[in-house]
């Protein structure tokens, strides 16, 4: 039994905005086959896609008060000129710089409209075929636990291990990499953005999620009431769903 992840999920005050700032960033759509707006490869809705993470704006009433989010996406690109000329488009769409810390880097740190924090990396080879998220970042006390559980919790491949940095990956080797990278910061309230993860065809979700419980998630109410999907923390805090299949 495993899961896979198929979206990161995004709050916003203007979820159909900000789903479409992230549509033009990434060169896809935006979809609105309910009150969310998700954002997915053009040419049509295929949920869950088969090879890349989709990005689902949901709408809330609450605008983002953290200083920065534990949980962000890095753009890929193929060369420095690519590279500046995204951050340009991005900063025409409504993107502005964000300054959180990162000192002199090779890569462009922005926010989008709603003051959700990105990178837009340097070209690196290792990104040559992830699509245009290169990454999705989760900011955390201890990596190697992160990995042990995120690791059993999925179905994704243990690429790097360290003290400071763990990566995991799709097994069939497609899409963008899940980092998690040690940091300083403490979390303080719910993140706005987390993951969604989904469970095989003919797997049950409620027995994944007392599987999930058993290496050490937490159940989370956050007023969601009877939903179809299931709301937990993983032992860092970092809310993330189990939706249902479809």
């Amino acid at each position: 039994m495993a899961m896979r992840p198929v979206q990161v999920n995004v709050k916003a005050l203007d979820a159909s905005g900000v789903g479409r700032f992230w549509a033009a960033a990434l060169g896809w759509s935006a979809y609105s086959p309910g009150v969310t707006t998700y954002v997915g490869p053009a040419g049509g809705l295929v949920w869950p896609d088969p090879v890349t993470v989709g990005v689902d704006v949901v709408p809330v009433p609450e605008p983002k008060t953290a200083a920065k989010n534990r949980v962000h996406l890095d753009l890929a690109t193929t060369s420095a000129r690519h590279q500046a000329e995204l951050v340009a488009r991005l900063r025409a769409l409504g993107a502005r710089p964000a300054h959180v810390g990162q000192g002199d880097v090779p890569w462009t740190v922005l926010a989008d409209p709603e003051g959700n924090e990105f990178c837009v990396l340097e070209p690196r080879e290792v990104h040559r075929d992830t699509g245009p998220i290169a990454r999705v970042v989760v900011d955390c006390a201890d990596p190697r636990a992160m990995a042990r559980f995120w690791g059993e919790a999925t179905d994704w491949t243990l690429h790097e291990v360290t003290d400071d940095q763990a990566v995991l990956r799709s097994a069939k080797g497609s899409g963008p990499y899940l980092e998690f990278l040690r940091t300083p910061d403490v979390k303080t309230v719910p993140d706005r953005v987390h993951l969604d993860l989904l469970p095989y065809p003919g797997d049950d979700k409620g027995a994944e999620a007392a599987r999930l419980r058993t290496l050490g998630a937490t159940d989370l109410d956050l007023g969601q009431g009877d939903v179809p999907w299931t709301c937990l923390t993983d032992p860092e805090g970092h809310e993330f769903c189990v939706l249902a299949p479809p």
